[in-house]
């Protein structure tokens, strides 16, 4: 059936099918209870079908053209071999449950997803010792040995915030990639010694030998659950078909495949030995194969009919979810006085003869001073007042990045350390009894894989916040496939949610095109079907809102969070105790401070206001403090503190209120970068609704720029000073 479709069969490698059987028996006996599995499309039906269960039928209703997905539940879908599946296998009385774990066509981009989907379920069981839940990985050689995300991998492997007590590799090693030979495609001899890198042992089996290879993956799953570290079997085997099935191999590896045409398959290998050792009298094995091509006849009938169950992906942890709804959910996110106060006092609080550096001792009586006067409150202790909070309420925080700790910037100081001894002190694990846990994690120096990590562990662990903070924003585009194959799209495309945040420090202000832009406008770009929310805050009060609606809506959905640098620090750009406490919320707009009186200038009354410049984050406080020198009083600055998905309705009532006014959208990055392309047609949307004068916003801003920003301090300025200059100059004046 179905000649030509593609279904990146296992013939030539199917001894791997009982490699896995044995890694889930042998596993099971040994204390393992959960078994994650990450593998690419070749072989991946038939792992779905003889290991996950999953219904012949379904799969034949796939290829004829039916969905994985319930009627009632909206998204792409994705092609069968990439799709994910979860079962339950019982081996001598053990049940082990397996979950595989979808993927994209990107060959091994799912690894770190799913070893961070082992830490959080291993999290969660408490175990310490990481011998109940195993991750597995299944890789094709060439891919084994060429991606890069293999080897960081291997450097998360031992590293105290990301291992997983060992992941067992099995390579299917088909000695071909597509159409290309080992020795095109690799330096080394064998396709595993990246593994040697951590001093993973390798087993090399012959893949016409079943009995070896699965006695191969008995030994290296005992190895893996007593010494809790890496291990690899490499099955030595071949692809008997092309690539795919509509494809001729013959045309670059002639030699190969006319030695293929003539290699007996494995099963009539194995037959063979079984009926010559007197194992199984001849025949037996026909009489089983025609009556499993009468059971998938059955099922092919069936499968013409098949409709899918109701989706699971909100069961088990995520029970208490739902969909999101089409209603904006503000969430409650103010705490209480008391909360604030506790918090505080923590965060304030070094141990009594734990010498800390006088610079952060000095950072602590100023945030003493905060809780206490409960004014000025800057932007790390705003997101510190966040984390404690939301533990306080019994839900784990999670933060991973380069230097997370500390912060890049030297704000966070999250862990107090010794200047004697170097042992560190968390002081927000120190706000309450039977609190949830702060896990802060200088992650390596890797962000593809320390992201993807982070992703699979929200993939598992609804009930955290779980953050990832890149060095510089610039740097994200380093875990490019991430954000494009999985974070913003695996709703849509597998039905599964995540609630990950995405901290990018994003501003001009003078450091050069590599650490100024955090490329807004690609995140903006792949905005859809309510995908994820990007957001660009401009007070510490809003920042902390933002992060606890994460955990305070009846959904997930990830964060992408432009953060400031500059900011950080800035005199204006703090809030008091009451935008925390009750009756406060996060604002996706956000107002003129001169409207609320924190401003030195007294605006005219709407009616007269002449101009409305909208921006959003750090440009603000650069046209506030000019504006005020200047003693301008007929324009309106406006903020939108979330990008998608797009308030309409919030700008409406904001934008309505000036009919008459000039519009403008200014911003620091390039005209072809930064949100101007996507905040165009939205806001023209807006201003036509409301029949404004002007009912197209023009742009102020940098020219466009094939480089996010100049490296000449000089230049910096003069482009800062004239847009800020531009977007306060009425036409005419």
């Amino acid at each position: 059936k179905y000649m030509g479709t593609k279904r990146f069969g296992l013939d030539g490698g199917e001894s791997l099918i009982p490699a896995l059987e044995q890694i889930i028996k042998r596993g099971g006996a040994l204390g393992v209870r959960d078994i994650v599995l990450g593998m690419p499309h070749r072989g991946r039906l038939s792992v779905l079908a003889n290991v996950m269960g999953k219904p012949y039928r379904a799969i034949f209703n796939e290829f004829q053209g039916g969905s994985f997905k319930p009627e009632d539940v909206d998204g792409s879908g994705d092609v069968k071999y990439h799709l994910g599946a979860s079962s339950d296998r019982e081996f001598d009385g053990n049940t082990v449950h397996l979950s595989l774990t979808a993927n994209p066509s990107h060959l091994e981009a799912v690894n770190p997803v799913v070893l961070g989907k082992v830490r959080a379920k291993q999290q969660q069981l408490n175990d310490t010792d990481r011998t109940q839940v195993l991750p597995v990985l299944l890789h094709g050689d060439a891919a084994f040995a060429g991606q890069g995300v293999v080897a960081e991998c291997f450097g998360l492997s031992g590293l105290v915030g990301h291992k997983t007590g060992g992941t067992m590799h099995v390579v299917v090693n088909n000695q071909i990639g597509f159409t290309t030979a080992p020795h095109f495609s690799r330096s080394s001899p064998y396709p595993t010694d990246i593994a040697l890198m951590v001093e993973a042992p390798i087993f090399h089996v012959n893949g016409d030998d079943p009995e070896a290879v699965v006695h191969a993956a008995k030994v290296a799953t005992e190895f893996r659950q007593k010494f809790h570290k890496d291990v690899v079997l490499d099955i030595f085997c071949y692809r008997r078909f092309g690539h795919n099935e509509g494809d001729e191999p013959m045309f670059t590896n002639p030699i190969m495949y006319n030695k293929i045409k003539k290699q007996k398959t494995t099963l009539a290998l194995y037959t063979e030995r079984l009926v010559r050792d007197g194992l199984i009298p001849e025949g037996e094995i026909e009489d089983m194969k025609a009556a499993f091509q009468a059971f998938l006849n059955d099922e092919f009938e069936a499968g013409k009919d098949y409709k899918p169950n109701k989706a699971d992906w909100l069961d088990g942890r995520w029970s208490h979810l739902d969909r999101n709804k089409e209603d904006y959910q503000r969430g409650q996110t103010a705490i209480s006085t008391d909360t604030l106060k506790e918090v505080g006092r923590a965060l304030s609080t070094a141990p009594e003869g734990f010498p800390i550096h006088k610079t952060v001792a000095r950072l602590l009586e100023s945030k003493q001073q905060m809780f206490e006067t409960g004014e000025g409150f800057d932007w790390a202790t705003a997101e510190a007042l966040a984390f404690g909070s939301l533990m306080t309420e019994g839900y784990p925080v999670r933060l991973a990045g380069q230097d997370a700790t500390r912060g890049t910037f030297s704000q966070r100081h999250s862990g107090l350390i010794n200047q004697e001894t170097e042992e560190r002190y968390y002081p927000l694990n120190h706000i309450r009894e039977g609190q949830a846990q702060y896990e802060v994690i200088d992650s390596m120096l890797s962000e593809y894989a320390v992201l993807g990590f982070e992703y699979g562990y929200s993939l598992s662990e609804p009930n955290a916040l779980v953050m990832w903070e890149a060095q510089f924003g610039d740097f994200a585009n380093g875990a490019q496939i991430m954000f494009d194959q999985f974070i913003s799209s695996g709703e849509s495309k597998w039905l599964r949610m995540s609630g990950l945040v995405v901290l990018l420090p994003h501003g001009f202000e003078g450091q050069g095109p590599e650490h100024s832009s955090a490329r807004l406008e690609r995140f903006l770009q792949m905005c859809g079907q309510d995908n994820w929310i990007v957001a660009n805050c401009s007070t510490p009060a809003n920042y902390f809102h933002i992060l606890r609606r994460q955990l305070h809506r009846s959904y997930r959905k990830p964060l992408i969070l432009m953060t400031p640098k500059s900011l950080l620090r800035h005199k204006l750009c703090i809030s008091d105790a009451a935008d925390f406490t009750e009756g406060s919320s996060f604002h996706r707009v956000l107002w003129d401070d001169a409207q609320k009186g924190h401003s030195d200038t007294k605006l005219v009354s709407d009616d007269k206001i002449k101009r409305v410049v909208m921006c959003s984050g750090k440009v603000y406080y650069d046209l506030l403090e000019e504006r005020d020198a200047r003693g301008i009083d007929d324009i309106y600055l406006m903020r939108f503190e979330q990008f998608y998905p797009f308030p309409a309705i919030s700008a409406l009532k904001e934008l309505e209120r000036f009919p008459q006014a000039e519009m403008v959208w200014c911003q620091e990055e390039p005209k072809n970068q930064g949100a101007w392309t996507f905040m165009e047609p939205n806001l023209e949307w807006v201003l036509t609704r409301m029949n404004a004068k002007h009912s197209r916003p023009e742009y102020v801003g940098r020219a466009a720029s094939a480089s996010p920003a100049t490296g000449l301090a000089s230049q910096h300025k003069a482009q800062q000073n004239a847009l800020v200059d531009e977007a306060l100059t009425l036409k005419g004046e």
